[in-house]
């Protein structure tokens, strides 16, 4: 199978896991998803945020899925259980469908890692 084709393929059973678990089968976007990485990285899934932390939420997940691509290391958790990361590595620039598409990836990747899917 085609590495495009597989990639499809894993987003889309993870979308519709996601989707069934979390928001009763309605459609996640790629913005929703992340949300949902973060919330599970920071590890206080029993409490509702206000808009700032959502956007830090957002960036926790980016941060960790970029992480394997060496973009991201992490650097320390603070007090409150919020991970800090730092740069390694400037992101290069890209298309919005480039930057979907390793956003997909890395999406893909964290699941399979975390044994969410195969």
């Amino acid at each position: 199978m085609a590495r495009d084709e597989a990639l499809k393929e894993r987003w889309e059973l993870v979308v519709t896991k996601l989707s069934n678990q979390f928001a009763d089968g309605d459609r996640l976007d790629l913005d929703a998803i992340i949300y949902l990485i973060g919330v599970q990285e920071l590890g206080q899934l029993d409490r509702s945020f206000k808009k700032d932390h959502k956007l830090d939420l957002m960036h926790i997940a980016i941060c960790k899925l970029l992480l394997p691509y060496g973009y991201y290391e992490l650097d320390f958790v603070d007090d409150e259980g919020w991970p800090h990361y730092t740069i390694k590595e400037e992101l290069p620039h890209l298309k919005a469908g480039e930057q979907s598409v390793l956003m997909k990836e890395a999406i893909v990747n964290y699941f399979i890692e975390t044994a969410y899917i195969e």
